[in-house]
C-alpha cells in the first residue's frame, strides 16, 4: 500500500511539472507591436502585456503607472524600444531589479543609439532581429516549449517577406523621389524605398515637441506651394495645429497626403498595419491619391 501511495505522489508530481501545466512565461513589451510579435511567436504559451496600445495617446508624452510597475515585477521578459522612446521603460527597469528577468532594448540590439531616429520598428530587419532575441530567451524561461517557439519564430519571420517584398518593388518605382514629412516616423521605410525626404530637422523639433524655426517653416511650406514634392507624410497620432495647417495646405496644393502611426491600430497585426500604409503611400506616389 505504502509502494503504491509513493507511485502515485511522484506521478502526480511529475504532471504538475509538465510542459502542458506550466503557467505561461509572462512578457511585457513597452509597445504593442513588440506586444504582438510575442504573441504570434509565443502563441498560448505567453502572456503578453502591452503598455503602450491606444492609438489615440502620443507615445512621447507618456507616463508611467503603478500598474507598469507592477507588471513589470511579475515579468520574465521585457522588451523595449530605447533610443530614448521609452525613457519611462528604461527608468522603472533601472528601479525594479528581478532576478533571472530578461531584458530586450532593441535600440541597443540593433546599434542604434540616442539622436537615431527612433522609430525602429519600421525596420523589417530589427523586427528580424528582436524576434530571434526573444526567442532565445523564450527557451531559456520555458525550455519544455522549445520547439513551440522555433516555430513560430519561423512563421513570424516568413511573414515579414511580403513586406521586404513590397519595399523592394516600391524602391524599384520610386527611389529618388521627393516627398515630405512633419515628423521622421516612417524615416527608416523611406530610406530603405529610396525616398528623398526634405524637411527633417522640421520633422525632428516636431517629434521632440521642440518650435521649428521660422526657416524651417518657411521651408515646408515653400515644398508644398511650389508642388517640390510627390507626397506628405504625417503622424496620425499627433494633433499639432501647425502639423494641421501644413496638411491643409498640402491638400490644398493637391499633394497627396498620407498618415502613418506609432501605435499598432486595434485588431490588426504588425505585418497588415506596415502593408497597409505601404499600400496608401504607393498609391499616393502613383498619382492614386
Amino acid at each position: 500500500m505504502t509502494n503504491k501511495l509513493h507511485v502515485l505522489a511522484a506521478m502526480a508530481i511529475c504532471g504538475l511539472s509538465a510542459p502542458a501545466f506550466a503557467d505561461p512565461v509572462k512578457v511585457v513589451a513597452a509597445e504593442n507591436f513588440y506586444g504582438d510579435m510575442v504573441s504570434q511567436i509565443g502563441g498560448a504559451n505567453v502572456a503578453v502585456t502591452s503598455i503602450l496600445s491606444n492609438p489615440d495617446d502620443d507615445p512621447h508624452l507618456f507616463e508611467a503607472s503603478p500598474a507598469t510597475a507592477k507588471a513589470l515585477s511579475d515579468a520574465k521578459i521585457v522588451i523595449a524600444n530605447g533610443v530614448d522612446y521609452d525613457p519611462w521603460m528604461e527608468k522603472l527597469l533601472g528601479a525594479s531589479k528581478a532576478p533571472g528577468r530578461k531584458e530586450i532594448v532593441v535600440g541597443a540590439l540593433v546599434g542604434r543609439k540616442a539622436g537615431d531616429n527612433p522609430h525602429l520598428w519600421y525596420n523589417p530587419a530589427y523586427m528580424t532581429a528582436v524576434a530571434k532575441a526573444l526567442v532565445v530567451d523564450l527557451i531559456a524561461a520555458d525550455p519544455g516549449h522549445k520547439a513551440d517557439y522555433e516555430q513560430g519564430e519561423t512563421k513570424f519571420l516568413e511573414s515579414l517577406k511580403p513586406l521586404d517584398d513590397k519595399i523592394t518593388t516600391m524602391h524599384k518605382s520610386y527611389a529618388g523621389q521627393p516627398v515630405t514629412a512633419s515628423e521622421p516616423v516612417f524615416g527608416y521605410q523611406a530610406k530603405l524605398i529610396g525616398l528623398d525626404v526634405h524637411n527633417e530637422k522640421y520633422a525632428l523639433a516636431i517629434m521632440n515637441n521642440a518650435e521649428p524655426t521660422p526657416s524651417q517653416v518657411a521651408a515646408f511650406e515653400n515644398d508644398l506651394k511650389g508642388k517640390k514634392v510627390k507626397v506628405m507624410l504625417y503622424n496620425a497620432q499627433a494633433s499639432e495645429p501647425a502639423v494641421g495647417k501644413l496638411v491643409q495646405m498640402a491638400k490644398d496644393n493637391g499633394i497627396p497626403v498620407v498618415g502613418v502611426s506609432e501605435t499598432e491600430p486595434p485588431n490588426s497585426t504588425y505585418q497588415d498595419w506596415m502593408m497597409g500604409q505601404l499600400k496608401a503611400l504607393d498609391k499616393a506616389l502613383a498619382g492614386g491619391a
